[in-house]
């Protein structure tokens, strides 16, 4: 087949319109990531760049507690905050499925799409508002007598950080599960009943392994940007809710130590990476026993 022939075939054709967004994403994605690796092997001096090849950066990273200490602790951060916003969005997700009338979940996506519409920063400043030392909380529960003097463990400490996130990223979780909610067939959930299941117990044998997908892109959703995440524990984690993120920008932005700092990113990179791919076989392994 000549090359005119291939084009004018149908996978020709879809083979065109692939081409730009792919060379598009790998322009974007790939590239920047190439680059990371080729700095993580390199050194600086200042202004200098030393490209050639070294594992010094690894070695102290390995070398250094203070980074394994903050990996641990964001991959820490990142799992209770995935754990709490999945769990507390599914429930929602559930009701928007299965209790709201067909014509109003529009209007139910819109609102949870609300926070969007104001900058994250803005969100973040809120959050420490409501968590101050003088704030909504704690102002509420003095004035109602519940506590004698405001509570200090809720701001500036890794609470605040899950607490932030958590809000952060809760739509993210709620709209891949809806929608794995919307695709399950309720004849399933009918028959389940019509067979003398409970509601609890057709909850966790239909709905629960068929809304699987959509839980499992949820987690995955929220559980690697956290891990990235710098601008959280920055203004609300204080001395104590640093993560990895921070010690990256400072390696970057204050130390000038590029080449340490992509290497400390790498490193957090292969650690979500792994974590993600356990997480996705073993799904898939839950689902095989399942079937």
């Amino acid at each position: 087949m000549g090359l005119g022939s291939f084009a004018k075939s149908e996978g020709g054709r879809a083979a065109t319109l692939l081409a730009p967004p792919f060379f598009y994403a790998l322009a974007l994605l790939a590239l920047p990531i190439l680059a990371v690796v080729l700095f993580s092997f390199w050194t600086q001096d200042f202004m200098t760049i030393d490209t050639r090849f070294t594992l010094a950066n690894y070695r102290e990273f390995f070398d250094k507690p203070i980074y394994g200490v903050l990996l641990g602790r964001s991959l820490m951060v990142s799992g209770i905050v995935t754990l709490v916003t999945v769990l507390l969005a599914y429930p929602v997700a559930y009701f928007l499925s299965f209790h709201v009338p067909s014509h109003r979940k529009s209007l139910w996506l819109f609102l949870i799409t609300i926070p969007f519409w104001t900058s994250y920063l803005i969100r973040v400043f809120l959050w420490k508002v409501i968590l101050g030392y003088n704030g909504v909380i704690n102002s509420g529960l003095v004035g109602a007598g519940i506590i004698d003097e405001p509570l200090s463990f809720i701001l500036y400490n890794v609470n605040a950080v899950i607490i932030t996130l958590a809000h952060a990223f809760a739509p993210f979780a709620i709209l891949p599960i809806f929608v794995a909610l919307e695709k399950i067939d309720r004849s399933l959930i009918e028959a389940s009943r019509d067979l003398g299941e409970t509601r609890l117990t057709t909850f966790f044998r239909v709905t629960l392994p068929l809304s699987m997908p959509g839980l499992v892109a949820a987690v995955l959703i929220v559980f690697i940007p956290t891990i990235g995440d710098y601008v959280t524990p920055e203004l609300m984690g204080g001395a104590g809710g640093k993560l990895i993120a921070n010690m990256i920008q400072t390696q970057f932005l204050q130390l000038n130590n590029a080449p340490m700092g992509a290497a400390i990113a790498m490193v957090a990179m292969v650690c979500v990476t792994a974590i993600a791919l356990v997480f996705v076989a073993l799904n898939r392994r839950w689902l095989r026993g399942r079937g």
